[in-house]
C-alpha cells in the first residue's frame, strides 16, 4: 500500500506536535522555580521536582516506546496525558511541601510525560520516507520548544495574579483536556504502508531493524547514549535556572522573557537540526551542534547584561533543540524503524541522566558560590568530550 498525498501522515504529525506543545509545560519550570525560591525554597529544593520529572520522563520513555510499538500510540499517549495533567492538578494541593511537589509534579507528571512523549515522535516518522525522518522528527519535537512561548508568559501572569497553587490548577486542567483530544488522533500506518517518495532522487535504503536487546551488542549504542548525556546537560541546566541566572548575572527580574527566547530558538533548532542532518549527515550535524554549544557555554559567564544574555540564550536554545531531531533520526538510521519507539527510548535515558546532572549541578553550585560560572565550565567540557566521541560513532554491523 502506498500514499501519494499522505494527508493522514500530516494529520498525525500535527497531533503529535500538539501533544508536545502541552508537554512543554515542563520548560516553564524556570519561572515556577523562581516563584518557589521567593516563597522560601532553596535553589536545590526548587530544582528537585523538575529533576525527578526529567529523570522519569527519560526512563519511562523506554517502556512507553515498547508499549507503543506493540499496542499503538493512541492508548499510550492517552494514558500519559491523563497522568501528566493529573500530576499538575495535584501539585496545586502540595501546600508548599517539597516532598509532595516532588511526588505530584516530579513522579506523576514525569510518568505521564514519558508515556505521551514516547508515543508522539515514532508514529509520525513512520508515515514518511527515510529522507524526511530528520525534518518530521524536528517538526514534532519543536512543539516542546515552542510551548514556552505561550507557557512562560502565561505562567508568569498566573503566578503574579493568583500564586503557585492556582497556576498548577489551571495548567493541569489545560493539559488534561488538550492531551486527551490530541491522543485520540494518533495512529500508526496500516500494515504494508509504503510512504510516498521523491521519484527524481535515488531511493534511500532502509536500515536493518534491530530489537532493543540487540542494541547492547553494538558499540554505537553506548556512544550515542553517552553523547546524549554529555550534550544535553547544558540546555537542561539553563532551562531549570534561566530566570535565576537573569537575576544573578544581569540583575534582571523579567527572566521569564529569557524562557520565551529559549523556547523560540529551541523550537527553531529542532526543525533546523533535523533539516541540517538530512543534508550533511547525522554525525556531522551532531559535531557542529556540540562545538557551537561548547563555545557558547565557555562564554556564558561573560553575558552580564540583557542583550548578551538574550544572545547566549538564543544560541543555547538552537543547539539544545537540534538534539531532539538529530538523535531520533540517527537512531532510526542505525537501528531501523520497526522498533524505533523502544530503541530511541533506550538512548533517550542519556537525556534523563543529563537532566539530573544539569538541574542539580546548577542549583548546588549556585547555592554554594552565588553564581553559575563553574556550571558553565563543566557543561562546556562535557560538550567537548561529546564532540570527540561523536567523531568515532559508526553505523552498527551485525555479525
Amino acid at each position: 500500500m502506498s500514499s501519494t498525498k499522505n494527508v493522514s501522515g500530516w494529520v498525525v504529525t500535527i497531533a503529535a506536535l500538539g501533544i508536545n506543545l502541552i508537554l512543554g509545560i515542563l520548560y516553564s519550570w524556570g519561572v515556577i522555580k523562581e516563584a518557589l525560591v521567593q516563597d522560601g525554597w532553596s535553589n536545590t529544593e526548587a530544582s528537585l521536582p523538575y529533576t525527578v520529572c526529567v529523570a522519569l520522563l527519560a526512563f519511562v520513555t523506554i517502556f512507553g516506546g515498547r508499549l507503543q510499538d506493540k499496542y499503538g500510540p493512541k492508548i499510550i499517549a492517552l494514558t500519559g496525558g491523563i497522568l501528566f495533567g493529573s500530576g499538575l492538578l495535584l501539585s496545586a494541593f502540595a501546600g508548599g511541601s517539597v516532598v509532595i511537589m516532588t511526588l505530584t509534579f516530579g513522579v506523576i507528571s514525569g510518568l505521564g510525560m514519558g508515556f505521551a512523549y514516547a508515543a508522539a515522535t515514532p508514529c509520525a516518522i513512520k508515515w514518511f520516507e527515510p529522507r524526511k525522518k530528520g525534518l518530521i522528527a524536528g517538526i514534532v519535537v519543536a512543539g516542546i520548544g515552542l510551548s514556552a512561548i505561550y507557557i512562560a508568559p502565561l505562567t508568569e501572569f498566573l503566578l503574579n495574579r493568583n500564586g503557585v497553587d492556582y497556576t498548577f490548577l489551571f495548567l493541569g486542567i489545560l493539559s488534561l483536556v488538550t492531551l486527551i483530544i490530541f491522543s485520540l488522533i494518533l495512529r500508526n500506518p496500516p500494515a504494508g504502508y509504503i510512504p510516498a517518495s521523491d521519484k527524481s532522487k535515488p531511493a534511500v535504503k532502509e536500515s536493518e531493524n534491530y530489537t532493543w536487546r540487540e542494541l547492547f551488542g553494538f558499540r554505537s549504542f553506548y556512544l550515542l547514549w553517552m553523547t546524549y548525556l554529555l550534550s544535553a546537560t547544558a540546555g537542561l541546566m539553563l532551562i531549570a535556572h534561566i530566570a535565576s541566572i537573569a537575576n544573578v548575572q544581569a540583575d534582571w527580574q523579567a527572566g521569564f522573557i529569557l524562557v520565551a527566547v529559549l523556547a523560540i530558538f529551541n523550537a527553531t533548532g529542532r526543525v533546523g537540526g533535523g533539516y541540517l542532518s538530512d543534508k550533511v549527515g547525522r554525525t556531522r550535524g551532531l559535531l557542529i551542534v556540540f562545538l557551537v554549544q561548547a563555545l557558547n557555554m565557555f562564554l556564558f559567564r561573560f553575558y552580564v547584561d540583557v542583550p548578551l544574555l538574550m544572545f547566549g540564550t538564543a544560541v543555547a536554545g538552537l543547539a539544545y533543540g537540534a538534539l531532539f531531531s538529530l538523535f531520533p533520526a540517527i537512531t532510526a538510521d542505525f537501528f531501523g524503524m520497526k522498533n524505533l519507539g523502544v530503541n530511541y527510548g533506550m538512548i533517550f535515558t542519556g537525556w534523563g541522566i543529563a537532566g539530573i546532572v544539569g538541574g542539580t549541578m546548577g542549583g548546588v553550585i549556585a547555592d554554594a558560590t552565588g553564581s553559575y560560572n563553574y556550571s558553565y565550565i563543566v557543561a562546556a567540557i562535557m560538550l567537548i568530550v561529546g564532540a570527540f566521541i561523536v567523531k568515532t560513532v559508526k553505523p552498527p554491523v551485525k555479525s
